[in-house]
């Protein structure tokens, strides 16, 4: 609806239509709003004569040069107008929505500088297409009214409204009080006093409850429309050739005369089933856009995704480049220190060898030196020979190349990297990614499929030896009658669990792999059997914040002086359903409550305050049902600390029974019940409540004969004995004193 309110609104003012005329384009505009937009143009500007006299065109002339005339000649006189001769130039102004609104004309020049106007012409122009119309005699009035569209809005605006006020208030308008049948107007109690005293004539007129009085409102025939030109004749018959409903008097009389007509019910009726068959075809376009808007959504997400999946392989790339280049640098920075070492080796040799050599040539010059102070001629001629023969030696190993580096400075080492860089620059996006195969059929792992109460959880893998990427999964499942299988899941995990499934039902499982090439065939089908006998523990999740677990949450209490709900984890659609609840501490007689709910129960509030709640609340003399805040079958006999609350939920009879200690709390309390209900209890602090120790099964996988895989169930049936610190839950059915035959 709220799609629907720009239809109903003016062009022009922007709300909503009031006394709405339509235009001949087609059109609507408020009646107010076109007076406002009428434009004055002279006889000689007129349309017929600016054609006739061939004048250029005015700036607004584009609008309609490429556009038929709105009439043929047998029309009431409106035509396609050109443009405004008064005001060219004249820019165009907007209205609230956004649609161009022709301005009026210039003011004429003052009456002492113009000659007297001659005879003048209103001219319209649609604020939506731009087309002109100019005006006969009767003006405004030679429009039809659209008493269609104001009933549209009346409808829609009623819709909306939350309280009807009244219609006499002058200032803020009270809540209407009554409505008058005849008078057609809303009242609150001062305005009905006042202007509508149940005297004389008004005391005979009905005055009804505004809801009554909306409802008959819209029920009232609506006002018949009647002829433009003949304002006292109903429309009667509808002239085929110029598409608008006439009254016999322009049929003996006016231009209709000689036209074809035919009978305004008929055409009505025709009309509509156009439209009908007009708007199946839009819904199946609007059906089609939605769908395609859902794929460009998809299509935005899928390109981020793959955006961020292509720069996380463009990193890669690159970084694998960066670490080949890092590994070459590694190499090469490895062989220049080897260069580096050897060069320091060499010189290090030679000045480790001269060191040596100038030491014995210093030791032996000094030698010399102390034997040429000696004055023993005949001891120095003794040993001169032999000195002048070793100093001439030691001279000779000091010739030529021995005072020469043996290596030099400078590194004989150039890198080469020109290509390397050329290779960078040209490195580009040369082929797109190849579009990879539809993948093979997933394989069930039998190994870790299993049923666990009302739930059932699968896992899957893709064939060992296939390289085909894989995008996500698809799981379907049938209703557990042998019907149609549904999605349940989509994604890329490899293992769900299903929740919320009958008990004691068998379900046909299956999967699918999916890519951008398609979606591959079926897995092999999977057969699961729920389980018969279902468990359940309190839940933690959508328990009251105030609620207390423990004892791997079988007990609650509370730690709030105002009740608390806590539901069980396991919600039932079908089947029979018994449960017990030992009392573990009563103090102080509070009043807990017992029962089933649904998921979205008030957790705030005593069980069975609010309609998601059927309960029993017992306090230590008396018990009593209640359903949305309703009491009914007061019980005596109430519970006290060891006390054992039964719940028996019987979903084929759609049935609620209670007892205490095996005594049934009065007849059945509830009937009716259909939907999921989860098992609920309301307490305070002064009580701790423990539930019986639930059981559980795990299923066994076999193949069958047809080459699906079948998952079997057995039958548990169980009865836990009440151990030291605990009470367990019967679970088996027993006959028990309830006085319930069909158990």
């Amino acid at each position: 609806m709220e799609e629907m309110e720009e239809e109903l609104k003016c062009p022009v003012c922007g709300s909503f239509y009031r006394e709405p005329i339509i235009l001949p384009c087609s059109h609507n505009l408020c009646q107010a709003c076109a007076r406002n937009i009428l434009v004055q143009t002279p006889d000689s500007e007129s349309p017929q004569s600016r054609r006739a006299s061939g004048s250029a065109v005015s700036d607004y002339d584009y609008l309609d040069l490429d556009k038929m005339s709105l009439y043929s000649e047998a029309d009431s006189g409106y035509g396609s107008y050109g443009g405004f001769a008064s005001a060219p130039t004249t820019p165009c102004q907007k209205s609230p929505n956004g649609v161009r609104v022709f301005p009026p004309a210039a003011p004429p020049p003052p009456a002492a500088l113009a000659p007297p106007p001659p005879p003048r012409n209103a001219c319209l122009t649609c604020p939506q297409c731009h087309r002109s119309l100019v005006l006969d005699e009767r003006g405004l009035r030679g429009f039809p009214r659209n008493r269609l569209l104001e009933g549209v809005i009346d409808r829609y605006q009623q819709g909306r409204a939350a309280a009807l006020r009244c219609q006499l208030c002058e200032k803020a308008p009270k809540e209407a009080a009554v409505m008058c049948e005849q008078c057609d107007v809303f009242y609150c109690d001062p305005c009905r006093l006042r202007c509508h005293p149940p005297r004389g004539p008004l005391a005979k007129h009905r005055l009804v409850p505004p809801a009554q009085g909306r409802v008959s409102r819209r029920l009232s025939p609506r006002k018949i429309s009647t002829c433009t030109d003949h304002e006292l004749e109903n429309h009667s018959m509808y002239c085929v050739q110029c598409k608008s409903p006439v009254c016999y008097q322009c049929l003996e009389e006016g231009k209709h005369s000689s036209h074809e007509v035919k009978a305004l019910g008929a055409m009505w009726k025709l009309h509509k089933s156009q439209l009908s068959q007009a708007l199946n075809g839009l819904s199946d376009r609007a059906k089609e856009a939605k769908e395609f808007l859902v794929q460009l959504r998809n299509m935005v997400q899928q390109i981020q995704e793959n955006s961020v999946e292509f720069e996380a392989c463009l990193v890669a790339q690159c970084d694998a480049l960066i670490d080949a280049l890092n590994r070459r640098k590694a190499q090469l920075l490895s062989r220049v220190n080897k260069e580096h070492e050897h060069k320091l080796k060499v010189v290090r040799d030679q000045i480790s060898h001269c060191t040596v050599k100038l030491r014995q040539t210093t030791g032996l010059m000094e030698y010399c030196l102390e034997v040429i102070k000696e004055n023993d001629p005949s001891g120095f001629l003794q040993i001169s020979d032999a000195l002048i023969r070793r100093v001439h030696m030691t001279e000779d190993q000091w010739g030529k190349g021995t005072l020469t580096p043996r290596m030099t400075t400078d590194f004989d080492l150039n890198l080469d990297n020109a290509p390397l860089l050329q290779s960078i620059h040209q490195l580009d996006f040369v082929q797109m990614k190849v579009s990879s195969p539809v993948p093979a059929p997933p394989i069930l792992q039998l190994e870790e499929c299993c049923t666990h109460n009302n739930s059932a959880t699968l896992s899957w893998k893709q064939p060992p030896l296939s390289t085909v990427q894989v995008e996500g999964y698809i799981l379907e499942l049938d209703d557990g009658n042998g019907g149609q299988f549904r999605e349940v899941y989509v994604g890329k995990e490899t293992m769900c669990t299903v929740d919320g499934l009958h008990f004691n039902s068998t379900y046909s499982a299956r999967v699918k792999a999916f890519n951008k090439s398609g979606v591959s065939p079926y897995s092999k089908t999977l057969v699961l059997q729920t389980s018969e006998v279902a468990w359940f523990s309190f839940d933690p999740s959508s328990a009251h914040a105030d609620i207390i677990f423990s004892n791997d949450n079988l007990t609650v209490t509370c730690n709030s002086y105002d009740d608390r709900v806590v539901l069980g984890k396991t919600g039932f659609s079908k089947g029979l359903h018994y449960w017990e609840l030992s009392i573990d501490r009563y103090d102080n007689h509070p009043d807990p409550a017992f029962g089933v709910a649904r998921i979205d129960v008030l957790k705030d509030a005593m069980l069975g305050k609010d309609d998601k709640a059927w309960a029993m609340y017992v306090d230590n003399n008396r018990s009593w049902f209640m359903h949305n805040n309703s009491h009914t079958n007061r019980t005596e006999g109430g519970i006290t600390k060891g006390a054992t609350v039964g719940v028996l939920l019987d979903l084929t009879r759609r049935t609620l029974t209670f007892s205490i200690n095996e005594d049934q709390q009065g007849p059945v309390a509830f009937e009716n019940l259909e939907g999921l209900f989860f098992p609920a209890v309301s307490l305070n602090r002064n009580v701790q409540v423990r539930l019986g120790r639930a059981l559980w099964s795990r299923c066994d996988i076999a193949s069958s004969g047809n080459g699906d895989l079948a998952v079997t169930l057995p039958l548990i049936l169980l009865s836990l004995q009440e151990q030291e610190g605990s009470c367990a839950a019967r679970v088996a059915w027993k006959e028990r004193n309830l006085h319930l035959n069909h158990l």
